[in-house]
């Protein structure tokens, strides 16, 4: 590994992550929230500490090897989620432990939305405009957004981009090039954050509401700017806008570029992964309406509104709320909390383990069964008129396996730590799906949980965002051999 190479590109990195602590600087000024100091601290921290990684190694030259990819992508939103958090421990208001100012930094990063802080109405703005901000920057990837500039520096960046990007396509390409690919993601997820301000702001939200929940939704976060989150507003037409944003964000960007080159919907529907993803959201939102309607929970269209905002915003693992889900009756908790183990599509701003792997791992199924019944058949697996290669499914069932192990670990972790049963397990959950809320004591917040169990969240935050193999490759020792 380039080892000099890496600690150059960290250093700039670190630099580019300062220069976005600058607008919440504006923010308290134009507030006068009295907050700037811990803003430009924290700038200044940043800046100067990517600057001394940097200058060292800034005349290295190096290709880099995906080795070298995956070890910059983990350490980079390791390094990020500290340097993140400095904003939250320095601010004397918010009284942050270090441990509670690292987890809502790495939370926002991962666009999990779990929440140690409460009296959200009351925060400083420029408090509140930052912790939004920190999940959009998430949503498209730090790196992805990097890896247009790396180029100038006479570093490729396919390497960062196949370690980043999440999904089973993460390989290809959008244009010929990568720094145009990044561009290309880059001005679409622009976009489409425009498109749900500005809806935001035409359905009733004032102008600093709109933009930092437009942030979230479209990063599929779910950071709010109000302790009620989404129900704050009590408004349907919001929480229908909210709702189509969700679900447009969970699906993969590739389709959504395609479709803005093409100016055609076409293709969508003839996409086997947004077919199988659209489905489930249409039989699960059926569901949860006619079984909150049919146990009298709510009148028909509120348990229409709530039912299919609700859904949607679990199944996405954004996170928003307009109504208590933990609380509704019988199994439909547990069934919303399981649809975010699968979560939008591979290339989207969700989490879970993507929509493709899922979908794979039941054509999996149905082949075994079909084996069954003609041992000497031979049955190929197709997504639409591809056949996946068998070395995809191997993939497919080890990235399951390696996840459900991982939470299985972290549960009996935070079993230990002290927590209940059911908050224990919502809780590693939410965080390694990147959902957010969960169920018993973390169903509003995490603030009340004990310190090791939040480092425990951390790493599950970590290890879904980075789609775990990206993550614990680096404690193989085969990584590290020459």
């Amino acid at each position: 590994m380039h080892f000099s190479v890496i600690f150059r590109v960290l250093g700039v990195l670190l630099m580019i992550f300062s220069l976005t602590l600058l607008p919440p600087i504006g923010f308290s000024i134009w507030y006068d929230d009295g907050h700037h100091y811990a803003f430009l601290t924290a700038f200044l921290i940043t800046i100067c500490t990517g600057l001394a990684i940097w200058l060292p190694v800034h005349r290295a030259r190096h290709d880099l090897q995906t080795r070298d990819g995956f070890l910059i992508t983990a350490l980079f939103w390791s390094v990020l989620g500290l340097f993140g958090s400095l904003p939250f421990y320095i601010s004397e208001e918010l009284n942050a432990s270090f441990t509670d100012a690292l987890f809502e930094s790495m939370s926002g990063l991962t666009t999990t939305g779990a929440t140690v802080f409460t009296g959200l109405d009351f925060l400083p703005k420029s408090i509140l405009y930052y912790r939004q901000q920190l999940q959009w920057l998430g949503g498209i990837g730090i790196i992805v957004i990097a890896v247009a500039i790396l180029p100038m520096l006479g570093i490729g960046g396919m390497q960062l981009y196949r370690a980043e990007t999440p999904g089973p396509v993460k390989d290809n390409k959008l244009t010929p090039r990568i720094t145009e690919t990044a561009k290309a993601l880059f001005f679409m997820y622009l976009g489409l954050t425009v498109l749900c301000a500005l809806a935001y702001r035409f359905a009733g939200m004032t102008e600093f509401d709109a933009v930092g929940h437009a942030f979230s939704t479209v990063a599929i976060g779910g950071f709010s700017t109000h302790d009620a989150s989404i129900g704050y507003f009590n408004s349907p037409l919001i929480m229908g806008i909210c709702t189509f944003f969700m679900f447009f964000a969970g699906i993969n960007f590739a389709l959504h570029f395609v479709g803005w080159r093409a100016r055609s919907l076409r293709h969508y529907f003839t996409d086997p992964e947004f077919r199988f993803y659209a489905g489930w959201v249409l039989v699960g939102m059926v569901i949860t309406v006619l079984y909150l309607y049919g146990t009298g929970t709510y009148g028909f269209f509120d348990s229409l509104m709530h039912g299919s905002f609700e859904f949607v915003s679990v199944l996405t693992t954004t996170g928003f709320g307009t109504a208590d889900f933990s609380s509704w009756p019988t199994f439909l908790p547990f069934m919303l909390f399981l649809f975010a183990f699968m979560g939008g599509c591979g290339g989207s701003t969700a989490g879970g383990m993507k929509v493709m792997r899922v979908m794979l791992i039941c054509k999996q199924g149905y082949r075994e069964i079909k084996r069954l019944i003609h041992p000497s058949a031979i049955f190929p697996i197709k997504v639409g008129k591809k056949t996946v290669h068998n070395r995809v499914i191997e993939a497919v069932w080890s990235f399951f396996a390696v996840f459900i192990i991982s939470v299985m670990v972290m549960f009996l972790a935070l079993l230990a730590t002290g927590l209940d049963f059911i908050t224990a397990f919502s809780a590693v959950g939410a965080c390694i799906t990147n959902l957010g809320p969960g169920m018993g004591d973390v169903a509003a917040h995490y603030g009340n949980i004990n310190d090791p169990a939040k480092w425990i969240l951390c790493f599950a935050m970590l290890l879904g965002r980075l789609e775990v193999f990206t993550l614990l490759v680096l404690f193989s020792p085969m990584f590290w051999r020459r």
